[in-house]
């Protein structure tokens, strides 16, 4: 079957088998290893990527299904080559990642938290999360993460006289 996609910005027009996910399209015909397969039941969320938007488990997620959407990947977050998103770099700084193995997941569900909701509570940053699991981190630095990033993004971390 053909398809086009848009991924990261990037026009793709593949041929699949109509039963392959959109994460097996991703990591193995596209090279976007970012999304990761955990459980492949849509329990995990480690192959969560951003359709138009909204957090997407990829492993449930036919690629045929995806024609027509704007497919966000980690790899599409980055400002540039080498460089981090503001919520990336918070995970850093904050230690919201220990194996790294559910981070991309952790940080797209960012991505669309705070897309729709620049403030949000703790309450809300763990309900957004709550559907992903981390085996290493307890979560706590994750909320912080997201909270330090919604901070910045907000522009309350700016210097004095930026």
């Amino acid at each position: 079957m053909h398809v086009k996609l848009s991924v990261n910005g990037q026009a793709h027009a593949l041929d699949v088998e109509p039963r392959t996910t959109l994460l097996d399209t991703l990591r193995d015909t596209l090279k976007l290893t970012g999304a990761h397969a955990g459980c492949e039941h849509g329990v995990c969320g480690a192959c969560t990527v951003l359709v138009d938007g909204v957090a997407v488990r990829s492993c449930l997620m036919f690629a045929p299904q995806a024609e027509g959407s704007t497919i966000t990947t980690v790899e599409g977050v980055t400002p540039g080559p080498g460089e981090l998103s503001p919520i990336q770099d918070a995970f850093c700084e904050t230690h919201g990642m220990q194996c790294g193995y559910c981070t991309p997941a952790m940080v797209l569900v960012a991505h669309a938290l705070l897309a729709d909701n620049p403030a949000p509570t703790r309450e809300e940053i763990v309900e957004a999360i709550s559907g992903n699991i981390c085996r290493c981190t307890g979560y706590a630095q994750i909320v912080e993460a997201i909270a330090l990033a919604a901070e910045r993004l907000r522009g309350s971390n700016r210097p004095v006289g930026a």
